[in-house]
């Protein structure tokens, strides 16, 4: 299947249920595509994500997210960084009155379905992925409230 790391770099994510979510993560992709993955999450600071949103895509605005997809074109192998903003994360949740956990199981699902080749430019693409999210989040909830995991995180 893969390998699914989690890494908070300068920042404390406090990220919830990390085998189980990595695990969950790995199924989704294969749902959409049957590759071998490897995908990286980093939880990093605004400032940190603000200079990358720069450097790397050209834009000059705060994030939640930045995905990379690093794989080589036509490959069967999908490489991936997923580079999160904890600190986006905590004032959408704050803003729109939900709790932080949700709100970063909603960004993360959000980066894999970059991945899983899903876009968010039109107003048309932007409500699919809001339906995309809201069920992969409750098929989430659901797993972690019905099953055991048997996927082995790999710790950095």
């Amino acid at each position: 299947m893969g390998t699914c790391t989690f890494t908070d770099l300068d920042v404390k994510s406090s990220l919830k249920h990390k085998r189980k979510l990595a695990e969950f993560v790995m199924q989704m992709i294969q749902c959409y595509k049957n590759v071998e993955c490897s995908i990286s999450y980093t939880f990093v600071s605004d400032e940190y994500l603000y200079k990358m949103n720069v450097a790397y895509l050209n834009h000059n605005t705060f994030t939640d997210i930045i995905t990379f997809d690093l794989s080589e074109k036509k490959s069967s192998f999908l490489l991936a960084d997923i580079f999160i903003s904890a600190d986006r994360v905590k004032e959408n949740a704050q803003e729109r009155k939900l709790a932080y956990q949700d709100e970063l199981l909603r960004v993360i699902i959000h980066g894999s379905l970059h991945l899983c080749g899903f876009k968010d430019k039109s107003k048309q693409q932007k409500k699919e992925m809001r339906v995309l999210e809201d069920t992969w989040m409750e098929k989430f909830y659901s797993m972690i409230n019905n099953s055991k995991c048997n996927y082995k995180l790999v710790q950095n």
